[in-house]
């Protein structure tokens, strides 16, 4: 089974005369409610310093998108942690409030593109500067806000010594506790049982205290096309449980971004009930492939509207790409592969 991509991709483009987004447009958070689709989405300019904001967007058939403002939805800050950008949003609701985590740094990136694998810009400072600091390394925080306008950051929810990322609270409570997908970088090793970064999943009865034991949920398979994972777009309850998508990347981490799911138990989601072993979705076309990372689908939104599934994704860092199928379907495909 694929997930079809539609044929108006990439349905979101650089903007050319908005200087924060000329570059990039992707990796969207994206929500629906009222017959309204909302997209926050990461954006960059042709800056050196490669800063990175966030952009809204709405639509209400979910493939043409209008941009609500030529300026951005929400910024890093000017003296804060997540001076030095912002990215890639999930977004999940809980009563009135949205909840949306995203990754930043303490310093800005530069273009990433140009420079070896993993290697980034680093500030200038002394040698007693924290490791965050020294080695701009990306956490993960968390922000609230009732309309997309207004935002208050409340703070850093992982660890400020690791790069811990792909970070996606589950959009309910489960057992009394909120849950949390994380993917922390340098916990890899015997003493984590995975040999590459893999997705792992803690809970908490307070969303911004993750203190309680985490534990690996889906770690890579070596030989294939997901050495590396990493958790992509909020889990999403079904009567089969809950349904994870997830990317996974060949070469240690190094290859092509391509797409997976799984099924987790809707009462224990520590436990993986279902995971297929082939992909759903890969990089095809020129927008997939001819960007700042060559070879790159990335989702980060999916939302269930009657029967299908929505699935948003970057697409080669530059674009942002929606694909679909019938929910029933992905559900079908997956109990192939029941554990």
């Amino acid at each position: 089974m694929k997930l079809k991509k539609n044929p108006n991709n990439p349905i979101l483009k650089p903007h050319p005369t908005n200087y924060w987004e000329n570059l990039v447009v992707c990796n969207p958070g994206v929500w629906f409610e009222n017959g309204k689709f909302t997209m926050l989405y990461r954006a960059a300019g042709d800056d050196e310093q490669h800063l990175i904001r966030m952009g809204r967007a709405e639509s209400t058939d979910g493939i043409h998108f209008n941009r609500c403002s030529d300026e951005p939805a929400f910024e890093p800050s000017t003296d804060g942690p997540d001076k030095g950008g912002i990215e890639d949003p999930r977004i999940v609701k809980f009563g009135e409030e949205f909840y949306v985590t995203y990754a930043y740094r303490p310093h800005y990136p530069g273009q990433y593109w140009k420079f070896e694998h993993d290697v980034i810009l680093l500030p200038d400072v002394g040698a007693d500067a924290p490791a965050v600091l020294k080695q701009n390394i990306a956490n993960s925080g968390l922000a609230v806000t009732k309309d997309f306008k207004d935002w208050m950051r409340l703070g850093r929810i992982t660890d400020t010594n690791l790069d811990d990322r792909d970070v996606i609270l589950f959009p309910e409570k489960i057992n009394g506790k909120y849950a949390m997908l994380h993917r922390p970088k340098q916990w890899i090793g015997e003493k984590y049982g995975c040999e590459q970064p893999s997705i792992w999943i803690r809970f908490s009865e307070d969303l911004m205290v993750w203190n309680e034991p985490s534990t690996l949920l889906i770690s890579g398979r070596k030989g294939t096309w997901e050495e590396k994972v990493g958790g992509s777009t909020p889990p999403l309850k079904t009567p089969e449980g809950w349904l994870i998508i997830y990317h996974g990347v060949e070469n240690g981490g190094k290859g092509y971004y391509r797409v997976g799911v799984a099924l987790l138990d809707l009462n224990d989601p520590t436990k993986v009930i279902a995971r297929a072993t082939d992909f759903v979705m890969e990089p095809e076309h020129d927008y997939e492939i001819d960007g700042p990372y060559q070879g790159c689908v990335f989702p980060t939104g999916n939302v269930i509207v009657d029967d299908t599934l929505y699935v948003y994704y970057g697409a080669a860092d530059k674009y942002i790409g929606l694909a679909t199928c019938k929910i029933d379907d992905v559900l079908d495909y997956l109990k192939k592969y029941r554990l």
